[in-house]
C-alpha cells in the first residue's frame, strides 16, 4: 500500500508526513507536492495495485487512529471498497475522491 501526504498544504506538512509514516510502519509514505485539494488541506491519499484510491483532505494530528483504522481495513478489501461507509468512521465526511482501480 502506497499512501502520499500532502507537503505543501499547511505549515505542518512535514511533521504529518512524519506522523503518518510512525502510524502506517507496513505502508510505503511519501510526501508528494500538491494534490490540488488546497481547500480542504491536509491531504493524504491511499493507492494499492487494483484497489480504488481514497484522497482524503482536513487531515490533522487527531486523525492519525483513524486513518491506521482506514490503513488496516483497506489492507483487508480485496478491491478497497467497502460495504458501509460508517466503518471509515470520521473520515467518511473527509473524502475528497475516490478513484476507480
Amino acid at each position: 500500500m502506497k499512501v502520499f501526504v500532502c507537503t505543501s498544504c499547511s505549515e505542518r506538512s512535514a511533521a504529518l508526513l512524519d506522523e503518518v509514516a510512525e502510524v502506517l510502519p507496513e505502508a510505503e509514505v511519501s510526501g508528494i507536492d500538491c494534490m490540488s485539494g488546497c481547500t480542504r488541506g491536509q491531504s493524504v491519499a491511499f493507492r494499492s495495485p487494483g484497489k480504488v484510491a481514497y484522497l482524503f483532505g482536513g487531515i490533522t494530528e487527531a486523525e492519525l487512529s483513524e486513518l491506521r483504522n482506514f490503513a488496516t481495513l483497506y489492507a483487508a478489501s480485496p478491491d478497497g471498497t467497502f460495504a458501509d461507509a460508517p466503518v471509515l468512521g470520521g473520515l467518511r465526511h473527509k473524502a475528497l475522491a475516490r478513484i476507480p482501480g
